[in-house]
Formats: C-alpha cells, structure tokens, sequence
C-alpha cells in the first residue's frame, strides 16, 4: 500500500506564507508612496531648476520640465559672490564640526570614565541645557560677543563650538559606558594618563558615533541661517544660506534661478547624508542599545 502524503504541513512558497508575503507588499507600497510624498518638493526644485521662465509659470506641479534649460545653474551662481559666500561658509562649518566633535568627546569620556565626586550632578546640568531653546540664550550671547567686539566677523559663528555640545555630550557618554571598562583599566597599569587613554585608544574606537556627530553638526552650522543674520552685517562675511534669503530681491523673483542656486546649496548635506547614513543609524543606535 503506497504511502499517503501528509497535507497538514503547508508547502513551501504558499499556504501561511501568502498573507506574510502580501503585508511585506503592502507595507513596502506605503512606503514607496510616503517616500514619493516626501521627495516630492525636492524633486519639484530639480525640476524647476531646469525650467525656463515661462517653463515654471506653465509647469505647474509636473516633475517633468518641457524645455530644458542647464543655463540657469551657470547664471544663478554668477549672479551673486557664489565663491566667496561658499568659503565663509565653509570656515563657519568645518571647523565647528571639528571642534564639537573633538570636546564633546573629551567631555562625554570624562563623565563616563573618570570617576569625580558629583558627576552625575553636574552631567544633569548639561542635559538641562537642552531643554532651553537656542532663542533663550540668544541675547546674552549677543551681549557677550559685542562686548568682545566679534561682531560682524565670523568668530561668533565659530567660538561656541570649542565648548561641545549637550546631545553630542550624552551620545559620546552613552557610547562610551558601552565599551568595556577593562580598555581604561589597562591602559592605567601600563602608564597612560586620563588624556592618553581617551586619545589613543577610546577616540580611535568612536568612528561610529563620531561620524554621526560630525553629520549632525554639519548639516546644523551648514543650514545656519539665524546666526549669519543677526552677527554679519557685510557682504564680506555672508554665507550661502544668508545670501540665498536676499537672492529674490537682487533678481526679480526669477524662480528657475532660485531653485538652481538651492540645489547647489543643498547638494552637500544630501551626498553627505546618504554616504554616511550607515553610520549614523549604527552610531545613535549603539548609544541607546541595553
């Protein structure tokens, strides 16, 4: 008598698979169409960007321009000190970026490792620091750089961020209290001071969460647009986000232009997310992993 096959198990590609296969599909549906909602302005700027004058006006909501016009990105940055509003900017952004990922590092270090008496005190402290908005502590460091006389320069822009940064401080902390502590404790056998230890073997082990703080404060002193406008007077000392919020007036409303011009502005941040978003996403994930 052959023997009878056994229907109770589903076969394989079907059965209790079919309802699991088509929630992956719907959810990735949702997705593909939240993601088309998001992109959509930044893909209306690309497009826009390639259009004529009376390409926009008769554009409308399409992402598809009719007459291309490449021109506008070649006039649009030579309608305006595009280089020397490019350079202010970057003295304003690389060196922040530096600066606050270097000391938020050190400090982050020395709350999770160096043992101090009041400590957690005084950590509390710094974190209380991020719940005033940047509009409270506007005017007394205002008052503080005109009593300097730093105004109309790029040093106020610059300065602040010797002294780290609150979030950076607590993600550096988080990561470091993740490392094994047995790294510190070797390293003082052998010799090595609070300083060595941090340089040498706990900063060359932050590439994750360095990076994700570099991101983060690049993208913020890139997109500044508050600072620039109430320290800088000048033409000289302008940057690209500042320049661009006086751009309509100089030509005319001329949208095309507008939008080639952003584009240029914003192609940084873009390309610098999406190389280092792996990083990012490992970085602040590995600070709040239990």
């Amino acid at each position: 008598m052959p023997p009878t096959r056994d229907t109770s198990r589903p076969r394989a590609g079907g059965g209790p698979l079919a309802p699991s296969r088509l929630r992956q599909a719907w959810s990735l549906i949702a997705l593909v169409l939240g993601s088309f909602v998001f992109a959509y302005p930044f893909l209306w700027m690309i497009a826009t960007s390639l259009r004529t004058r009376q390409g926009v006006a008769e554009g409308g909501v399409s992402l598809w321009p009719v007459q291309w016009h490449v021109e506008n990105y070649v006039d649009g940055l030579s309608s305006f000190p595009f280089w020397q509003y490019l350079t202010n900017s970057l003295l304003t952004t690389i060196p922040p970026v530096v600066f606050t990922v270097l000391s938020s590092s050190l400090v982050g270090f020395a709350f999770a490792r160096i043992p101090a008496r009041g400590a957690g005190a005084v950590f509390a402290v710094v974190l209380a620091t991020m719940l005033l908005p940047g509009e409270v502590t506007l005017v007394p460091q205002f008052i503080l750089f005109r009593e300097l006389d730093m105004m109309d320069s790029l040093y106020p822009l610059i300065v602040p961020s010797l002294f780290g940064a609150p979030f950076f401080i607590f993600l550096f902390r988080q990561f470091y209290l993740r490392l094994p502590a047995s790294l510190s404790d070797a390293a003082i056998v052998d010799g090595a001071g609070w300083f060595r230890i941090w340089w040498s073997v706990y900063l060359p082990l932050s590439q994750p969460i360095i990076v994700a703080a570099a991101v983060l404060q690049f993208m913020s002193s890139w997109n500044n647009f508050l600072g620039p406008s109430i320290y800088l007077t000048s033409d000289r000392w302008k940057t690209l986000p500042l320049a661009l919020a006086g751009f309509t007036s100089a030509n005319s409303t001329d949208t095309s232009l507008l939008m080639a011009t952003s584009i240029v502005v914003v192609l940084p941040c873009v390309v610098i997310f999406f190389l280092a978003q792996r990083h990012i996403v490992g970085g602040i994930s590995f600070t709040g992993a239990k």
